[in-house]
């Protein structure tokens, strides 16, 4: 059986395509959450009050669009910002429904999170003692996934 070799022609208009299609998505990923936010801060300020909630569910936000901006300045996604994110809504969803929750539910939901913050050190702890260096998109030096 022979290996057939894709013309480069269509690699690079394929990738350009890709890449294109990857901008658009991220840019309605961060106006999405923009329009979120706004949304949020207009209900706070029509309840006059914030509550803990509501500052969790912006943080969340504003995990969301830095990593858009992670992924957007070096083309790779780190692991630690959604595990962030998971961690503050599991947080979000105790705080929220805690009255509502059964003892194994909280008991549950704190385990999640418990997983989650072992889950980031590992990580952590893997790009430390095993760093590996990596180029951004601008091919400058950059971190590496995390």
């Amino acid at each position: 059986m022979s290996k057939t070799e894709l013309n480069p022609r269509v690699l690079t208009i394929s990738g350009r395509i890709l890449g294109g299609l990857e901008v658009v998505f991220l840019a309605v990923i961060a106006i999405a959450t923009l329009i979120a936010s706004v949304q949020e801060m207009f209900a706070m300020a029509g309840r006059g009050e914030v509550a803990l909630a509501d500052l969790l569910l912006l943080f969340i936000y504003l995990e969301v669009l830095s990593m858009v901006a992670v992924y957007l300045d070096s083309g790779a996604l780190p692991v630690r910002i959604p595990l962030y994110i998971a961690m503050v809504a599991l947080a979000r969803h105790i705080i929220l429904d805690m009255k509502e929750m059964t003892e194994w539910g909280i008991a549950s939901s704190a385990f999640a999170v418990l997983i989650l913050a072992v889950a980031v050190l590992v990580v952590r702890f893997g790009h430390v003692r095993f760093p590996y260096p990596s180029l951004n998109r601008s091919g400058r030096q950059g971190e590496g996934n995390d």
